[in-house]
């Protein structure tokens, strides 16, 4: 798997970010290519380590240590056809998944790890610049129609691959653009959108027919999608924010983070919002740790914040893995700095938000805190305790709620189809993907709860195989490895 000896040979080596001065006065992405030569010699560090645990990191079960021995090689439309086989959107993932495959490969036990994610994303950017990526339309139609509602990465990797199998498939999507949170959740710098439009060129030349402006169970009944189609997938992701009812909440400039990220990526795409939430000129508090809280971070910084304060309710992560919480090749809980963290933000943890406080207009003025700490509890459960004395403010005028999410919004769409739920609110499915009401399936966020973009496109095409085995029989379509 690459050179034998390469892991010895060669350190890790990635591409340099923008410098910060320059990145936050546009939307483009941060981080360039390694020149071809150099990469060769990042794919040359896959070791052959006998039980490739990347598999194990990586949701989608990609081949990685082939494609790193094809790039190596120099074979890279060998490389882009290994990588497709379990991906249908690497475009993506290179750019924004966490990259679970390198904290598992094995070289991170002693090492620094492969750059996997960087070889995914230049493989992909290779084969589009060569003109590789073409549409692959199926010989025939089997003359069956599939309705897939939602379309995020979960409902385009089903759309492509039942298109791919012969079927016509429509996407609903409630938004005017498609592409879920692709579209509307991750920032540009993060994500340019010309990367979804490519690929949506490609499905459309597949066969795929997309459908905008169309929220299904309110302005498009359930009845009708049903008769009009032989089989749905319910892919509309886990969009029901969790809140913070605080005393002070229903005070003016305190907004859901998926309030607030949309609309800037509508005004990157060239739209005019009225009345946009912006933190130009504003102390901005940002409540939760993780990556939508980060994104506000870095979209805060761009608008023109005067200062960012990011705040967490759980302890601060240790700054390397612990064996005896996390250990090898599981994914660590570690101190994680991202580019919107370098671009500006006072970060902590192990804060509790008591209330808000405002101005005689209804406006947010100051967050109150209290500091905490976590104790084990009767039944061995963490537990926290505030720390007496410890409370304190902060200013703000924008404050963004970046709680995670409860799961699928049941109104409309599910209740009229009146799938079964699982405990925790999610749509609830069998071993084929098929819901409690026969001919509907569902996958991605919205049956598995919030997740990662790896997760959904995988269950995506597992999906796909479901609905395409119920439809004709039998399928054709690839199983994908996933983890194992």
């Amino acid at each position: 798997m690459g050179k034998i000896s390469g892991f010895l040979e060669f350190e890790r080596e990635i591409p340099k970010r923008r410098p910060v001065q320059e990145r936050v006065r546009d939307w483009r992405e941060l981080e360039g290519k390694l020149p071809e030569d150099k990469l060769q010699r990042q794919a040359a560090r896959c070791m052959d380590c006998g039980i490739p645990f990347c598999h194990k990191g990586c949701p989608l079960g990609n081949i990685i240590p082939d494609w790193n021995d094809l790039v190596y090689r120099g074979r890279w439309k060998d490389a882009i056809e290994r990588l497709h086989s379990t991906n249908n959107f690497p475009d993506v993932t290179g750019r924004v998944c966490p990259a679970p495959c390198e904290e598992a490969c094995v070289l991170n036990i002693n090492n620094d790890p492969v750059t996997i994610k960087l070889i995914e994303k230049q493989i992909i950017e290779h084969a589009f610049k060569q003109g590789w990526v073409e549409p692959i339309v199926p010989p025939q139609r089997t003359g069956k129609r599939v309705a897939v509602v939602g379309s995020g990465p979960a409902g385009l990797a089903c759309a492509q691959q039942l298109a791919r199998a012969g079927h016509a498939v429509t996407v609903f999507e409630r938004a005017d653009r498609i592409g879920g949170l692709l579209r509307y959740g991750i920032p540009d710098f993060k994500l340019e959108k010309q990367i979804i439009d490519r690929r949506l060129e490609q499905m459309a030349a597949e066969g795929v027919t997309f459908r905008p402006n169309t929220n299904v169970g309110v302005d498009y009944p359930v009845d009708r999608l049903r008769a009009e189609h032989d089989a749905v997938v319910l892919a509309g992701g886990a969009t029901a924010p969790r809140d913070l009812p605080i005393p002070g909440r229903e005070l003016k400039g305190i907004h859901f983070a998926m309030d607030f990220l949309p609309q800037q990526n509508k005004v990157v795409a060239g739209e005019k919002v009225r009345n946009q939430l912006s933190a130009k000129g504003k102390h901005v508090v940002v409540l939760g740790g993780g990556d939508t809280g980060s994104d506000c971070v870095g979209t805060s910084n761009r608008q023109g914040a005067v200062a960012v304060a990011q705040l967490e309710l759980l302890p601060q992560p240790p700054g390397r893995r612990t064996e005896e919480v996390t250990p090898w090749p599981y994914w660590p809980m570690l101190l994680r700095t991202s580019s919107s963290h370098e671009e500006g933000v006072m970060r902590d943890w192990s804060v509790n938000t008591t209330h808000f406080s405002g101005d005689d207009h209804g406006h947010v003025r100051k967050l109150h805190a209290v500091r905490i700490e976590w104790v084990k509890g009767n039944n061995g459960r963490p537990v926290m305790r505030e720390i007496p004395g410890s409370n304190f403010e902060l200013d703000a005028e924008l404050v963004l709620l970046c709680l995670g999410f409860l799961g699928p919004e049941r109104e409309g769409l599910l209740t009229d189809l009146g799938v079964q739920l699982t405990d925790r609110g999610n749509v609830a499915v069998d071993t084929n993907w098929m819901t409690t009401v026969p001919g509907v399936f569902s996958c991605g966020d919205m049956q598995r709860g919030q997740s990662l973009v790896v997760w959904a496109i995988w269950e995506g095409r597992e999906c796909a195989r479901g609905v395409d085995q119920f439809l004709m029989g039998h399928t054709d379509l690839a199983a994908s490895p996933g983890p194992f």
